[in-house]
């Protein structure tokens, strides 16, 4: 059932319109509203798949009623109701969000064609947003303890602007899945994301890297390469462990967050990028700031938004939930029958001192896994945990 809003002063016209929407389709519920205010409280107050709106009316026009449901509720169309001196209106408000304007009299044809899109084009939004909600089973982030919870909300709000976020913690604590979750939530969810181990490639290799280079420009640079910020144009690039990234190499990154351009190694040719940048450390960037190894003014556009992600013996409520996932996780691709761990060996599971976090955690239930019996009991916590 679709759910249909005519907003319109005219009570003619709303009947009109009312009767040749309600007999396209049984699936269409039609309301009416007979002024603009009116039309705002209607949907505030309710979930429309589609607004219809006349837009010279007492009280409240129809550009300001376009202007409040776009906050309300962006992802409802609506469609604008025109008189013949309104065309010019109707035409900006298109520019103000409208999906389209109809003109009155209304067309039989025009009217019911833009109703079908209309709709259509609501179910598509809500089917992106549905979707975008589901996070890859390879990234989630497993847990509801209260810093878990707190990153999860900040990933909520933050993933659909293009914020810089800087990641921290320590090894092994899951910084990589809030970096993919941010992506997935994101409007740039259907372009790549770049991974980049900034501790992984030689200080002398790492501009190439990230920035390219042409032909001739260093010794084994035979052709020209393409570097990771332009393959993730458009996308996002996570630069994990930039702690340990080159202060040359930093100068780079600093300016193509400050004018979305980069240069490849060799060239003085600019190339305009749009690009997302996440990063994450294991290093306390103020301390590296002050001993000379980071840039300050690049750690302050990194810095836009941070996320501290817990060593998991800080959340150690969340190891029963860590221990089914793995145990699940471990089964399939073992393709194997899941075994069920004892409250004991749970609760000795808890106590452990994770020095390796969530990383190390996975190897034990791995091993447990393996070497225990159908039953993970807290004798095989003891003789294989600590192994």
């Amino acid at each position: 059932m679709s759910k249909i809003l005519i907003i319109e002063d005219e009570s003619a016209i709303r009947r009109v319109l009312k009767k040749i929407i309600s007999e396209e389709s049984d699936s269409y519920q039609v309301e009416e509203a007979e002024d603009g205010l009116a039309g705002i409280e209607a949907i505030k107050n309710n979930d429309y798949d589609l607004v219809l709106c006349d837009i010279k009316m007492p009280k409240m026009d129809g550009v300001e009623v376009l202007e409040k449901a776009r906050k309300l509720k962006p992802e409802i169309p609506v469609v604008m109701i025109s008189g013949h001196g309104d065309l010019d209106t109707a035409v900006n408000t298109m520019r103000l969000g409208a999906f389209d304007y109809i003109s009155k009299p209304p067309d039989l044809n025009r009217l019911l064609n833009t109703v079908r899109n209309a709709l259509d084009r609501k179910e598509l939004v809500v089917e992106n947003k549905r979707l975008k909600k589901k996070v890859s089973k390879n990234y989630e982030m497993i847990g509801e303890s209260d810093a878990i919870t707190h990153i999860k909300d900040i990933i909520e709000k933050v993933a659909a602007t293009d914020a810089r976020v800087l990641i921290t913690g320590p090894n092994g604590t899951g910084k990589e899945l809030v970096a993919h979750w941010l992506h997935e939530k994101s409007e740039r969810a259907k372009a790549p994301m770049i991974e980049v181990n900034c501790a992984a490639i030689p200080a002398e290799l790492i501009e190439s890297e990230l920035f390219g280079h042409v032909k001739g420009s260093f010794t084994g640079a035979n052709k020209d390469r393409a570097g990771k910020f332009e393959a993730a144009n458009a996308g996002t690039i996570f630069l994990d462990e930039i702690g340990d990234m080159s202060l040359s190499a930093q100068a780079k990154v600093l300016r193509a967050l400050q004018e979305n351009k980069i240069q490849r190694v060799g060239s003085d040719k600019d190339i305009k990028v749009n690009v997302r940048v996440v990063a994450a450390t294991n290093k306390d960037l103020k301390k590296e700031i002050a001993e000379g190894r980071f840039r300050e003014d690049l750690y302050h556009r990194l810095a836009v938004i941070l996320i501290k992600v817990p060593a998991l013996n800080d959340r150690r409520d969340d190891i029963p939930l860590l221990v089914d996932f793995f145990a699940n996780k471990i089964a399939q691709e073992q393709g194997t029958p899941k075994k069920d761990f004892s409250d004991k060996a749970i609760k000795l599971l808890q106590e452990y001192d994770w020095t390796g976090n969530i990383r190390e955690l996975r190897n034990v239930v791995e091993r447990l896994i393996i070497l225990g019996e159908k039953t993970v009991s807290d004798n095989d916590v003891k003789l294989f945990a600590s192994k």
